[in-house]
């Protein structure tokens, strides 16, 4: 039997909720974690400072898949939301920035 559309669109909505629920707690626990490390005193812009923080999700990522024996994206999940967490996470700590 088929779902209705209007059932379909509560899926989306609840798991759209979820998802941003998801993404507030991870970029509030990189935030809290960028403090920790005192880089929300550090003067960098925000371009250098997400370099900065895709290089080092990066070399994660490969000790990851070494350790896992994933090769290339396989088993990764999108870049943009992880990119989305890291810059939250990141604009979190820099709220001295003028």
């Amino acid at each position: 039997m088929k779902k209705p559309s209007s059932k379909i669109r509560e899926e989306i909505a609840k798991l759209q909720d979820q998802l941003r629920q998801a993404e507030t707690r991870e970029a509030e626990r990189i935030g809290r974690l960028a403090l920790k490390a005192g880089l929300g005193e550090i003067e960098i812009e925000e371009t250098a400072l997400l370099a900065a923080f895709e290089d080092l999700a990066g070399r994660f990522r490969d000790r990851d898949e070494k350790a896992s024996g994933k090769r290339g994206n396989a088993g990764r999940k999108g870049e943009a939301p992880g990119t989305a967490v890291v810059a939250a996470g990141a604009a979190a700590s820099g709220d001295s920035e003028a």
